[in-house]
Order: structure tokens, then sequence, then C-alpha cells
């Protein structure tokens, strides 16, 4: 199977390259640098900073995962600006070249969040749920999902991957917090009353993999595990892992001053469910927060 990427030297594109290389894929990847592809993504994977450069290959499918990190800094217009672009602008440029290929690939699997929700509460959200509130992530989420969809009009298969908080060794959200929770500085956000939809990477690369594959799977799914777990329990069970307490609450007042809009999406939370994953057969293997993480940091460094 021949794959394009997009995002693919970010932290699950990567994984999904040593993963798919492994299997036998031909994978291409589009990056701003595409010289540094087959060096961070595996010997063999072609990296391409046009499109047009693959002419007419055959093609069998496209995960589209680009996007500037949505956590790393305030939501400033100029970083609100380079978010939307980031995602919408890339997915457009992406399905105006499909649109002018005579052969055209049979999925497109593409990025979002659980942020699509917006903040949820207390209720419990599968696919079937609307959208709670209507804050930035959400719109963000909502116009992405909303230009991805247009490839259905190609007459190409369309995948949302509602994503949780993806934990990883080498990266990502988890990589973030460990230096403070490592010098027993760890705590709650806020109240720490807030859900966390979480996933380890080995299950969020063999989802996608899963998707791919299913060949009646088309609009969204929840890419999270089962067992979504409160901000307080996710920092205690961070803690133990570490060996160290986790009682330096950062308070809500402090968060909105330091982060301004940006604080609400780590204030906020949702509780989502990855009904129609398992409901189409997808087993999870890791499906609580204490033997994931026992996982990703048990090793010693």
């Amino acid at each position: 199977m021949h794959i394009l990427l997009t995002g693919g030297t970010g932290l699950i594109g990567r994984a999904l390259c040593r993963h798919w290389a492994r299997q036998g894929h031909q994978l291409t990847v589009w990056s701003r640098t595409p010289l540094q592809v087959e060096v961070l993504c595996g010997t063999g994977v072609r990296g391409i900073g046009r499109l047009e450069e693959l002419a007419e290959e055959p093609l069998d499918a496209v995960v589209n995962l680009a996007g500037a990190p949505i956590a790393d800094r305030p939501w400033t217009r100029k970083r609100k600006t380079l978010l939307w672009a980031s995602r919408i602008t890339l997915t457009e440029q992406l399905l105006a070249w499909l649109a002018s290929r005579g052969q055209k690939p049979k999925v497109l699997l593409s990025g979002s969040a659980v942020g699509w929700y917006g903040d949820g509460g207390e209720r419990e959200l599968d696919e079937d749920s609307t959208q709670v509130t209507d804050d930035f992530a959400a719109q963000l989420c909502g116009a992405w999902e909303e230009t991805a969809l247009r490839a259905e009009d190609l007459g190409i298969r369309v995948v949302l991957l509602r994503t949780g908080l993806v934990l990883a060794r080498d990266g990502g959200f988890l990589k973030r917090l460990l230096p403070p929770f490592k010098l027993g500085l760890g705590g709650r956000l806020g109240s720490g009353r807030q859900w966390m939809s979480w996933i380890h990477i080995s299950d969020q690369i063999a989802l996608i993999d899963f998707l791919l594959q299913q060949e009646q799977a088309r609009g969204p799914y929840n890419a999270c595990a089962p067992t979504p777990v409160r901000n307080r329990e996710f920092s205690q069970a961070l803690g133990r892992e570490v060996h160290r307490p986790a009682f330096m609450p950062a308070p809500a007042f402090v968060l909105r001053l330091a982060l301004g809009e940006l604080s609400e999406l780590l204030l906020g939370g949702q509780r989502a469910l990855p009904t129609r994953l398992q409901a189409e057969g997808f087993s999870f293997r890791f499906t609580h927060l204490d033997v994931a993480l026992a996982d990703l940091l048990g090793q010693p460094d």
C-alpha cells in the first residue's frame, strides 16, 4: 500500500512510519523539511516538499495529521492564525491537489481532537454527541473536520480521528509534564475535577492502522482509552510512577493570568468514550492509566 502522510515527522507520524515500514508499505511524507524525513521517520521513507512531486503515482491512502501544537504557547491572534493555517489551510491545499488527480486514494484519515466537543463537564461524550461549547479549540476542530469531509465529494472515504491526550515516552504531553513532576512540583490544574481523555501511543498507532483497513469505517471516531480520568487522578498516578508527591496545584486564576484563553483548554476537559471503535471490534491494549504509565516510564532513564 502506498500511503501519503502529512504531519509525518510529528510524534504520531514517526511512530506510524516505523509501524508501516515494518509491514512493507510504501510511505511518502509531505513536509516543509523533506530532507529530514528519512532521518526522523526511517530509512526508505520518502520526503517531498511539494505534492506535485508525486505526479500521478498510484496512491492508496492519505493520513492527514499536520498541525502546529495547540498547547505550546498562549493563543495570541498570530498563534491562532498559525494553528488555523497549519490545519485548515493545509487540508484545503491537500484536497485541491487530490481533486486535480486522475487516480485518487480510497481513504483519507484526517486528524481532529476530543476538543471538538468543547468543555464537556460531566457528560459522557460518544461520537453521536453534539458540541457542548463553542470555544476556539472546538471551532478549530470543527473547521478541520468540515474541510476534510469535502473529500467525500471526490469519492474518497473519510475517517475523522478525534484524538485524546497521547501518552508517549519520547514526546508530547507526557514529556512536558515529567520535569516538574520529577522535581516534586507537579499537581492538579485548577480544581482537578476536569476529565482527561488519554491514549497510549501504541493504541493510537494500532487504531489508525485498524481504521485504515476497515472498508466500512467512515466519519468520526473517538481515539482515546475507554477509561478517562479526572485531572487530579492523572496527577496522582503520574506522581506515583515517578515516586514523587503531586501536591503542588496550579490555581485556576494563575493559569488564566499566565496563559489567557489557552488556560480554558487546560481547565476544561472531555469525558470521551471510544464507542464506535469498540463496537467495530477494536481492542485496546492499555485501558488503565497506571498500566499505561508504567509501560512508558517504568524503565530507568
